[in-house]
């Protein structure tokens, strides 16, 4: 009986209409697709894209030169040198993040004690040389700079998560 209800099936092409069905069935429904350049999608809170350097309100940056997101980074993608200054505090002289090694992983914002990288809710950025997606510090700066009411509305409604 088995053999019969198979050849039956392969004869008319039975799984041939079933997948006709499923096309009918959406060919008629509302579209979801959205005309990227002209249409965004929202964005979670918690998105992670470019990176950031955060500057204290009195402009100074916030960045220690702690390195321990370096050490955290499990893609090697930050570099970061450091030198005293003339009051003894440390502060970075390299901070480099080379975005084609980064993976987005948000450990070197969750392990910064200053709260000075972030990721923003930046996605769209691209290089079209070999060094433009090789970030310094100077970009981080400016980056964070321009985003910073952004970044702090983020920071605000992230806190109603913790």
């Amino acid at each position: 009986m088995n053999t019969v209800t198979n050849y039956i099936k392969r004869l008319f092409l039975w799984e041939l209409f079933q997948g006709l069905s499923v096309t009918g069935r959406y060919f008629f429904a509302k579209k979801i697709t959205l005309q990227y350049p002209e249409e965004k999608t929202p964005l979670s809170p918690r998105f992670r894209g470019h990176h950031a350097l955060r500057r204290y309100p009195n402009g100074e940056e916030r960045c220690i030169a702690c390195k321990l997101c370096e050490a955290v980074c499990p893609a090697l993608a930050i570099t970061i040198e450091a030198a005293p200054r003339e009051d003894g505090t440390r502060r970075t002289t390299r901070y480099e993040i080379d975005m084609v090694k980064c993976i987005f992983c948000g450990f070197c914002e969750e392990s910064c004690p200053t709260d000075s990288i972030v990721e923003t809710n930046l996605f769209e950025y691209h290089g079209q040389q070999r060094g433009d997606l090789l970030i310094t510090k100077d970009k981080l700066l400016a980056l964070g700079d321009r985003l910073e009411t952004q970044i702090a509305a983020d920071r605000a409604s992230d806190a109603k998560y913790r």
